[in-house]
């Protein structure tokens, strides 16, 4: 017999400049699963964000959660899953990664594996092939992660609600696949170590709170944002003026083609909507940094 219950899983950015494929942060837009036994298994979406559900073999939640079942010896339970998400597809906001935890989550609860944090990162990363996104979706918060050379990952992770962050979200689809075709194969010696230097003083001042010299150092990423730049409509101008209306920094959010900008606490709302205006067709939000990250629910019925 399933218990009835509710998955909850926040979107995230990556990378935040110079954390390329290693650094995520839990925003509050969220996934969220409604789950129920059935007969049989039955996906239903109930958001603008979401195509037409799939038939459950189709279903990305199902797939992911039929592997972590399979890879745990374990035989999911029919269901009905009702979809409700506030993060728009391809647009760098961690869609399919939150999809990812979820479908975890799904086989974790409906198969009793009593998965820890981390057996659920390790298979996140794994299904994902990095652990930025994932991270940050399971574990809430800032969190910069690496996989070590036994195969697990490491993370270190900050919770801070002393900031705000805009997100620009522009009104088409960039596909990852496309945005990692323009960066290079390989960098140089002196290039990624410089690249890296600005990494390293990046989180080091956001994790001491010196946002300044964080934002600062988020523009100045040599991984990433130089090469995917162009194919981000309204790049420079997003970046110029949000420093000008008093932005710490702006960068790409993951992929793209959204931005996003750390700002201060408390002038969010001033600075989205001088944004706005200038940008009438993006839907600029301003948002906070998800300090929970996945959460489950069981429905008591009485």
């Amino acid at each position: 017999m399933v218990t009835p219950l509710t998955i909850t899983v926040p979107a995230s950015t990556a990378n935040i400049g110079p954390g390329f494929d290693s650094a995520g942060m839990a925003l509050s837009r969220y996934l969220t699963l409604h789950v129920k036994e059935h007969s049989q298994w039955i996906f239903e979406h109930r958001s603008i964000h979401l195509p037409e559900a799939p038939a459950a073999c189709e279903h990305l939640i199902y797939q992911i959660a039929e592997r972590t079942a399979k890879q745990y010896g374990a035989v999911l339970p029919s269901c009905k899953v009702v979809v409700e998400s506030e993060i728009p597809l391809t647009r760098g906001l961690g869609s399919s990664a939150s999809a990812v935890i979820a479908g975890i989550e799904l086989a974790n609860q409906l198969c009793s594996l009593s998965l820890s944090q981390s057996e659920k990162l390790d298979c996140a990363s794994d299904f994902e092939g990095h652990p930025d996104n994932v991270a940050a979706a399971l574990l809430g918060g800032l969190v910069i992660s690496a996989p070590s050379s036994e195969g697990k990952i490491e993370f270190f992770q900050k919770k801070d609600d002393n900031l705000e962050i805009i997100v620009y979200i522009p009104n088409f689809e960039l596909k990852t696949e496309a945005a990692r075709k323009v960066l290079p194969d390989v960098y140089s010696r002196n290039d990624a170590a410089v690249a890296s230097a600005i990494g390293n003083v990046m989180f080091a001042a956001l994790i001491a709170g010196d946002y300044e010299l964080a934002g600062r150092m988020m523009e100045r990423d040599l991984f990433h944002e130089p090469h995917r730049a162009s194919l981000i409509p309204n790049y420079v101008n997003i970046r110029r003026e949000a420093r000008n209306f008093g932005a710490y920094g702006t960068v790409i959010s993951g992929a793209g083609p959204t931005m996003m900008s750390l700002v201060p606490k408390g002038n969010g709302e001033k600075i989205a909507a001088l944004l706005q205006e200038q940008l009438p067709d993006y839907e600029v939000e301003v948002l906070a940094m998800d300090l929970h990250g996945l959460r489950v629910e069981s429905i008591v019925q009485l």
